[in-house]
């Protein structure tokens, strides 16, 4: 998956991709690159982001998601509305990425009437908020309960279990340790739901945390090392800045833990 921030202030692209032409431009790259889905999303989840209302980001991400999906690339929406949603489904995405599993009460009617998949992530707080002494007393029993009972609550709606991804929410509301324990024992335990695991590390502080300084631009290669790690315990996807290198390492770690050849 492919990450396209169709906004002014996310922490490792902000702005570079605001304007349509940039933003479609960017997309039809990635896509070019190898990306399988290139996810669209119009507002910032960076730890102490301010919220925008659906009204703008519908309007930064649905003339995007229209061009793209009319040139052909599978496009999900980044967003936790219901309302935004709507419009990217109608605009021709065909995956919902809710970084609030279904926070919004409308989420899960609206996706199972639409037929989307649906990828549900765990969080602690808000993007406001989520970075604020996260604490847990088993981080990955946790995450796994939320992100079951969030996983059963879609099918009561009627979304069907094979289109529900899950997400451990690498970054948000956890500690350095909670996220390395998450990439390792806890996408294995995620693994083993039945449901497909989604991992997004991708250029996140926890790496500058881990290893000292690191500019964001310079992270990919520590990207790489944990989204490998996260595919041998059982990852099916990955969300990534950098198409070519994210897509070099699956295929690797593919090759050699799933013994498919690239």
């Amino acid at each position: 998956m492919g990450i396209l921030n169709v906004t002014p202030d996310s922490f490792a692209d902000a702005g570079r991709f605001l304007a349509f032409d940039s933003a479609v431009a960017h997309g039809l790259q990635m896509a070019g690159d190898g990306a399988d889905l290139v996810d669209v999303g119009g507002e910032s989840t960076r730890p102490g982001a301010e919220p925008v209302d659906a009204a703008e980001e519908i309007g930064r991400v649905v003339p995007v998601i229209e061009a793209l999906a009319s040139a052909g690339i599978v496009v999900s929406v980044d967003t936790s509305k219901a309302a935004v949603a709507a419009a990217a489904l109608d605009a021709g995405a065909v995956v919902v990425n809710d970084v609030s599993a279904l926070g919004d009460a409308d989420m899960g009617p609206l996706i199972a009437r639409s037929g989307a998949g649906v990828i549900l992530m765990h969080m602690r707080g808000s993007p406001r908020t989520m970075q604020r002494d996260p604490h847990y007393d088993d981080v990955v029993a946790e995450v796994r309960r939320f992100l079951l009972d969030r996983a059963v609550l879609a099918m009561e709606h009627g979304v069907a279990p094979e289109r529900i991804c899950l997400d451990p929410g690498i970054g948000f509301g956890k500690s350095l340790e909670h996220n390395l324990e998450l990439l390792g024992t806890g996408v294995a335990a995620l693994a083993g739901s039945g449901h497909p695991v989604l991992v997004g590390a991708s250029r996140k502080s926890f790496i500058e945390k881990a290893l000292g300084p690191v500019p964001v631009e310079e992270r990919d290669g520590p990207t790489a090392a944990a989204h490998t790690l996260a595919i041998a315990a059982g990852a099916a996807a990955i969300r990534v800045h950098n198409v070519v290198e994210g897509l070099r390492s699956a295929r690797i770690a593919d090759a050699i833990v799933r013994d498919k050849a690239p």
